[in-house]
């Protein structure tokens, strides 16, 4: 019987080595607050000014179907449902898929069309990838003599900021003027590891959704002429 106390402090002693807890890795997500807490979404905003009119720029965010042809990290989209609530406003319902190193995810996004102003996009359903995924792209007249702050358009540097919406329509010029485009993006990750391993590069996906947008504009509109 004195054998018996022995056998089980063995196993006892084996089962402890085999027995672990993993590591809590929120901590090692920059996208948590401290003990572990969550943190707002992060949160980016770009401006430039593109040599296009807004209806131009409008109509290329509009066509949801074209994302995967301009849009980091968007591999895949389908119009599920398409309608018009109001005469000045569009809604959609769009299956987005986005992939990035080896993370792939199918979402639904509702996407607001304001004809010439603004198209919002806003992810409607759960995904084991983002907790909150929103953009919201706005087009605004800028004024005549402001220099495009691009190399691709004019190597001039940005001066000066949008006209007022009112003065250019009274001046007619609302389909000549050059167009403010303004871009927010906020996201959260809903895997911490996922924040963790997109750190490195995701940061600075809104500077490359307005890069590729300005590839997208060059190849379908050319250098522009307003």
């Amino acid at each position: 019987m004195a054998l018996l106390p022995r056998l089980v402090g063995c196993a006892g002693h084996r089962l402890s080595r085999r027995i672990f807890t993993l590591p809590d890795l929120s901590s090692l997500s920059p996208f948590s607050g401290q003990g572990g807490g969550e943190q707002p979404p992060q949160m980016y905003h770009e401006r430039k000014i593109f040599p296009y009119t807004q209806k131009q720029l409008y109509e290329l965010v509009a066509d949801a179907t074209s994302y995967p042809r301009f849009l980091p990290f968007c591999t895949g989209a389908r119009v599920l449902d398409k309608h018009s609530e109001q005469p000045e406003r569009t809604t959609m319902d769009v299956e987005l898929t986005v992939g990035f190193m080896s993370f792939q995810e199918s979402y639904v996004s509702k996407v607001t069309c304001r004809p010439y102003e603004s198209v919002e996009a806003v992810a409607a359903s759960a995904t084991p990838l983002f907790k909150t995924l929103n953009t919201v792209w706005r087009f605004q007249p800028a004024s005549a003599q402001s220099p495009h702050p691009t190399t691709r358009f004019s190597a001039a540097p940005y001066q000066s900021h949008t006209a007022p919406a009112a003065t250019a329509k009274a001046a007619g010029q609302e389909d000549t003027l050059p167009t403010l485009v303004t871009l927010d993006l906020s996201f959260a990750f809903a895997n911490p590891v996922h924040a963790a391993v997109s750190a490195t590069f995701f940061g600075q996906v809104s500077k490359m959704m307005v890069q590729a947008f300005e590839e997208r504009c060059l190849d379908i509109y050319g250098p522009g002429k307003v």
